[in-house]
């Protein structure tokens, strides 16, 4: 892999990778992070489009190739890597650009990639993607501002496409025997069970890998779930009730089960509206540089007097705090 190639390392965020995919035009669609991998978390969800998930790269991590060998290669969209720092839209583009929901709305710059490079393997289709001007330029645009570079960390970002036209069912058990993971049966049974009949999350139980190999010595993982655009989603229910309202032959316990459904759908469509204006002015301070501020405020302080004797009490102060946690 080469170089970042001028695409920035990006936050794994929900908000970030919301307002990502709406730059890039798509509609229909959002990200939210998942706190659980219990079934009646994820109903709520649902439809889940696909899952995303970032864990700190291993010495002792392979690339474990293809699982699946045959024909059904030819459907499936896959760009492979071939700069830093792109894994983020990579990722996302994964599951995107294998979707079938025809609620899921491309828009122009992905449905013209897709069909540009759509005859492409996946080293040409990545090479597309990272010299794709469009995407790069949406995708730099959450950048933060960083004055020094930190010690490099490298994550990695897993993408798994959740599309019931896709049954991959022997593949993913080859590859938990493979791995020969503790209680990967019990994981995939419960998860089979509970979700392959209705939404096809049997995949779901390929987490539970990563979470008994990573979890005992590592904390820095998390997982986000592409899904639907949940405002869109309100407002099309509250349409139906609000229509259904209108029928006069409901009767009185039906008409007020209805007025009560209407307004907690605008509870809810507010609440999904206050969300996307906190990601939209979160996002906003990611990407400002606070570097002169700081350095200006320091320099007051300086001409004041009094930035020695306030480092002074911060360094003191950060000496009790560490003599407090001693054993």
């Amino acid at each position: 892999m080469s170089d970042a190639g001028n695409w920035c390392l990006i936050e794994s965020d929900p908000g970030v990778f919301t307002e990502l995919i709406r730059g890039f035009g798509v509609q229909g669609v959002q990200v939210e992070e998942l706190w659980s991998l219990e079934p009646e978390n994820l109903k709520i969800l649902q439809p889940v489009h696909g899952l995303i998930f970032l864990f700190k790269l291993r010495e002792d991590t392979e690339p474990a190739g293809s699982i699946v060998q045959d024909s059904r290669l030819e459907t499936i969209f896959f760009a492979k890597q071939v700069v830093n720092n792109a894994c983020a839209t990579q990722a996302i583009l994964s599951i995107l650009l294998n979707n079938s929901d025809p609620e899921v709305k491309l828009g122009s710059v992905l449905t013209e990639f897709k069909d540009f490079c759509q005859s492409f393997d996946p080293t040409m289709k990545g090479y597309a993607l990272s010299n794709s001007q469009p995407i790069r330029t949406v995708h730099n645009s959450f950048a933060r501002y960083q004055r020094y570079s930190s010690e490099e960390i490298r994550f990695n970002l897993l993408a798994v496409v959740c599309d019931k036209k896709m049954k991959y069912e022997k593949e993913l058990a080859a590859a938990t025997q493979a791995l020969k993971v503790k209680y990967m049966a019990l994981a995939w049974s419960l998860f089979s069970a509970e979700l392959n009949a209705s939404s096809n999350l049997f995949i779901l139980g390929f987490f539970s890998i990563f979470y008994c190999r990573y979890s005992s010595e590592e904390i820095r993982f998390n997982l986000l779930a592409v899904v639907c655009d949940k405002k869109m989603k309100y407002e099309k229910e509250l349409a139906a009730a609000t229509q259904a309202l209108k029928d006069p032959s409901l009767d009185a316990a039906t008409k007020t089960a209805k007025q009560n459904e209407v307004v907690q759908l605008k509870i809810l469509i507010e609440e999904e509206a206050a969300k996307l204006e906190s990601y939209r002015i979160e996002n906003i301070r990611r990407k400002h540089n606070y570097l002169p501020l700081i350095m200006n405020l320091l320099k007051l302080l300086a001409k004041q007097g009094q930035l020695v004797n306030l480092y002074q009490k911060a360094v003191e102060l950060n000496s009790s705090k560490k003599e407090k946690v001693k054993p």
